[in-house]
């Protein structure tokens, strides 16, 4: 499979074709792909679904896809690494980001169904390339920045309620077991909601059933289930921030430091320090090949 590479922080991509001129793919960096007009399908990790004018994918760098056209189609790309993330220290800001690269998103296609986000996110689009095509004027890094954000801020907003949506078609059982993991998402950063009582008074239902219920459902306690969210959120800050081991700590509610090193280390086999070090190196060797 070929891996394309993207030195630069943040570019913008638009095209136009008939035919698909690329082969099967993913990337060394992140792209909203924008649907501006034409039909198809877009066969993304192996799932098959098809696209029309309005529709926006959202792809990490272990996604692979590629497209089949059927009428002919115009793309836009935003495509951006992670240094794109790093300098934005705000913990609202760093939750939208874990919440879109932590939440299995891709097996419903699209992210966007609603007409009217379609055109708020294009509109948003609008101004953007006009932004990026006029980047030497004063302030418009600036205005690119934000607007990227806003537009990462909807998709995750669209997301999140879609998540709901597909809660209301699904049998009883299933729909019980989305209502926690919701749940969970929705207040990983507030441990104090996140024990079992608290979802039970959520919920409507007795501890020891959902404890029961999702142990033989999942095949791992709520509370394992938890940590190894936490642990890949975790994940997630060391590649594409930077902030401090501490940091990361206090904000996903772990007790110290030494306490996120120990979990850590149990589930990955390196320390944080080690793991963020180890990825690094990985992507400056990657560089260097490249190069070479």
């Amino acid at each position: 499979m070929q891996r394309f590479n993207q030195y630069e922080p943040f570019n913008v991509f638009r095209f136009e074709v008939t035919e698909w001129p690329y082969p099967l793919h993913n990337h060394s960096y992140f792209e909203i792909i924008f649907i501006e007009k034409g039909q198809g399908v877009h066969c993304l990790n192996e799932h098959q679904f098809t696209y029309q004018e309005g529709d926006v994918f959202l792809l990490r760098p272990q996604d692979y896809h590629i497209f089949a056209i059927a009428s002919s189609t115009q793309f836009c790309y935003l495509r951006f690494t992670e240094f794109f993330f790093q300098n934005n220290q705000e913990p609202h800001w760093q939750q939208t980001i874990d919440y879109l690269f932590n939440t299995p998103y891709h097996i419903h296609g699209s992210l966007v169904k609603m007409e009217e986000e379609k055109k708020r996110l294009h509109g948003l689009l609008a101004v953007l390339i006009h932004e990026y095509e006029h980047r030497q004027k004063p302030f418009a890094e600036n205005i690119l920045t934000y607007i990227m954000r806003s537009v990462l801020s909807l998709l995750a907003r669209n997301i999140f309620e879609q998540s709901f949506l597909t809660e209301k078609e699904t049998p009883k059982r299933s729909h019980l077991l989305d209502s926690i993991l919701v749940y969970v998402r929705q207040h990983i950063y507030s441990p104090e909601k996140l024990r079992m009582e608290q979802l039970a008074n959520h919920l409507h239902y007795s501890a020891n059933y959902l404890s029961i219920f999702f142990k033989r459902h999942m095949g791992e306690s709520l509370q394992q289930y938890i940590l190894r969210y936490k642990l890949k959120l975790v994940e997630s800050r060391l590649v594409y921030s930077d902030w401090s081991i501490s940091q990361i700590a206090f904000e996903l509610g772990f007790s110290d430091e030494s306490h996120l090193n120990k979990l850590f280390k149990k589930y990955y086999q390196y320390t944080p320090g080690d793991f963020r070090k180890r990825m690094i190196e990985s992507k400056t060797t990657a560089v260097l090949k490249d190069f070479a």
